[in-house]
């Protein structure tokens, strides 16, 4: 089949190569009957435009790039949600790699992206990514970080303070007379998860006789809550935490799950619970879900509005840092039956 082009558009809608280009592109410019007999030429002869070609005269396309660690979260379900609707404001579209917290997925997202010349990067790293980063902004690659920052500012950055969040999840459990504490989450090389156990760790330290179990997991799912919850449920009532702060909604959720099962413990009587993101499972589980609650579909808006406004600096942009603040929503899972 032939490819259809811009001469035979403009030859079927009597006007010139430049008057067809000027309808795609600057329609404002164009009379509203030469632009009505390009459209029709384009309808009846099915013309789609060669975008690859346009990125190569303008040197990047109308597409951004989003890679997020876990697109069965909905956290970031909800970010991309976000980021989408801010896009498509700008007349931009967005391009999802879902890394599965693999180091090697998120590696081959970034080049093929950077490969399309995408209009800029939305990432929430893994970590091990940065340097590859840095490289591709210093070739021109504008890209903004979500739920994550560096220390030395160099990429503009959105995130909520999870070392705050962290902090808010554990007084809370010390504040309803949990002691014996347990932080369930892993990797502690995801960020995300370390900087909420540091917070767990600060809100431990200032209450004497308090303690902090660390019960690691493999991942930030459902099935590996369920698994950790399996291996507590084994012990001697003593032997158990009276409270656990997960790293995120999923992990509670399993945990949440395990326990029931067992029928050896009774959330929030025998074991407070609480997790982190707010997801909107967590407020319909069997037991409804205390959490931090985190912006994520304005952190998914803020990032694009700062990649926006880096692309539009150029040479002159300065790195901005966005941090929003966590919110405890408490439920039944660490209080009293009602």
């Amino acid at each position: 089949m032939a490819t259809v082009n811009l001469r035979d558009v403009a030859k079927l809608a009597g006007v010139s190569v430049g008057s067809v280009s000027n309808v795609l592109n600057r329609p404002t410019t164009v009379s509203k009957d030469v632009s009505q007999r390009v459209l029709a030429a384009i309808e009846t002869l099915g013309y789609v435009r060669n975008d690859a070609a346009r990125q190569l005269r303008a040197g990047r396309s109308r597409c951004i790039g989003l890679v997020v660690l876990d697109i069965a979260n909905p956290f970031f379900s909800d970010l991309v949600r976000g980021a989408e609707r801010r896009a498509a404001e700008e007349q931009l579209t967005v391009l999802l790699g879902d890394t599965e917290e693999d180091p090697a997925r998120e590696r081959v997202y970034i080049d093929l992206f950077a490969e399309q010349r995408v209009y800029g990067l939305l990432v929430s790293p893994l970590g091990g990514a940065m340097p590859r980063l840095r490289a591709l902004r210093k070739q021109g690659l504008s890209t903004v970080l979500m739920d994550w920052h560096t220390e030395d500012h160099q990429f503009s950055s959105v995130a909520v303070d999870n070392v705050a969040g962290g902090k808010l999840a554990v007084d809370h459990l010390l504040q309803i007379g949990r002691r014996r504490i347990a932080f369930v989450g892993g990797p502690h090389s995801i960020r995300q998860v370390s900087d909420r156990f540091e917070g767990a760790r600060n809100a431990v330290a200032q209450h004497p006789g308090a303690t902090l179990e660390v019960i690691d997991t493999q991942s930030l799912t459902v099935l590996q809550g369920r698994e950790a919850g399996h291996r507590i449920s084994q012990r001697k009532a003593a032997a158990r935490p009276d409270g656990i702060f997960a790293a995120n909604d999923l992990l509670a959720l399993g945990l949440l799950q395990a326990f029931n099962l067992s029928g050896r413990i009774s959330v929030p009587n025998d074991i407070a619970l609480i997790g982190y993101d707010d997801i909107d499972f967590a407020s319909a589980a069997m037991v409804p879900l205390s959490s931090v609650r985190q912006p994520s579909t304005e952190i998914g808006h803020t990032a694009v509005d700062l990649l926006l406004r880096e692309v539009a600096a150029g040479a002159d942009f300065e790195p901005e840092r966005i941090v929003f603040q966590p919110e405890l929503v408490i439920r039944d899972s660490t209080g009293v039956h009602h």
